[in-house]
């Protein structure tokens, strides 16, 4: 994750692959098109976290060229086999063939998981739009390629090399080479790139809390008609506010609220008496004067009034039983290392999407009692 740009590598020396055909041809095919690789890296599929990836041969240092490519050999509506027929807005007709969308590129399965995992196929960080900052730990993304690697083949003419792949901090030799996540939950890294980070390796870990979860545990605690239509009147005038939305989330991290602001606001609307929201509503959300009640951080939670306190654990308690396994269930798992060898990528990579956001949701609850 962001905090660790590099990792130890298991076993093996670099580029000793069990099947070496994929990464030969691959690099073959780098070779063919000019494709700058730095001595001192090799891609590997032995001690790499996902089964294939970067290693550093020697020890790098900040600044250097770990990788460049042309800019003809990165893959886009212009340089693809079929780019005549978008370029006319068109639609190919190939019978049910698989196209090959890039010229030259060899068809790899490089993952050894391919066929078990359906994986994320896309530039990483840049099709995420990424910045040098976004690019994450270990390697830098150059501004130019945020730029090209949208333009036109006219765009920029005399560039030959578009993207241009540079440590950031010192690799040493031995430790894989991350091109960043960035700062990710683990359900958002499975998303976009196939795998997730186990706990508690993952320290941007987030667990999410519905709104609508919260404005359900707030109901719960309404007694009478008058109550639950005053407990509406008060959500509808947090939309207003744009603090909340039916599709929306309270996102909770390891160490911060996310979403500081919005939960507090929230916490604080629904737990206030009603005269005091009326009065509140009245002037329309704004204060003379911000308590400090008004801030909410993970350390503030023991601190907070209780009626909001019970709000916020009711809230996680109904979070929790959306999951269809509990926290002790995943323990046991994981502890299990022969049960949990069993399990498919899939069902491993999920069982830590899972645990992750179970653990922050646990400690919300030790917070809130």
């Amino acid at each position: 994750m962001a905090t660790q740009a590099k990792r130890r590598r298991v076993a093996g020396p670099a580029g000793s692959d069990d099947d070496p055909a994929p990464v030969a041809s691959f690099l073959s095919w780098c070779q063919r098109v000019g494709l700058e690789l730095s001595p001192k890296v090799a891609v590997s599929r032995q001690g790499t976290v996902a089964g294939y990836g970067m290693v550093a041969r020697e020890s790098v240092q900040p600044g250097e060229l770990l990788f460049a490519v042309p800019r003809a050999a990165l893959l886009s509506q212009h340089t693809c086999s079929i780019s005549g027929v978008l370029e006319r807005g068109g639609h190919a007709d190939r019978g049910g063939e698989t196209p090959s969308w890039a010229r030259g590129v060899p068809n790899l399965r490089v993952s050894p998981r391919a066929r078990r995992a359906a994986e994320p196929v896309g530039l990483g960080a840049a099709a995420a739009g990424a910045t040098p900052r976004d690019a994450g730990p270990g390697l830098a993304l150059e501004p130019l390629l945020c730029a090209l690697a949208r333009a036109g083949p006219l765009a920029a003419p005399h560039v030959l090399t578009c993207l241009r792949m540079v440590a950031i901090q010192p690799i040493p030799k031995g430790h894989e080479i991350f091109n960043t996540y960035g700062q990710m939950a683990n359900w958002q890294l499975i998303h976009m790139y196939g795998f997730a980070e186990p706990y508690p390796d993952n320290t941007n870990d987030t667990a999410d809390i519905q709104m609508v979860t919260v404005r359900e545990a707030a109901l719960q605690g309404t007694k009478v008609e008058a109550e639950r239509l005053l407990l509406y009147e008060r959500w509808d005038f947090l939309c207003k506010l744009e603090m909340v939305g039916e599709e929306g989330a309270f996102v909770i991290g390891r160490e911060e609220v996310l979403t500081e602001e919005e939960l507090a606001t929230t916490l604080k609307v629904l737990c206030m008496p009603a005269e005091e929201f009326r009065e509140f509503k009245d002037q329309n959300g704004w204060e003379d004067d911000k308590s400090e009640e008004d801030s909410l951080t993970i350390t503030d939670i023991p601190k907070l009034k209780a009626s909001w306190r019970q709000l916020l654990r009711d809230s996680v308690l109904l979070t929790l039983q959306t999951y269809a396994t509990d926290l002790k269930t995943e323990q046991d798992l994981l502890s299990n290392k022969e049960v949990y060898a069993a399990l498919s990528w899939r069902e491993q990579q999920a069982l830590q999407v899972r645990y992750g956001q179970k653990m922050i949701l646990h400690r919300l609850l030790e917070l809130t009692r």
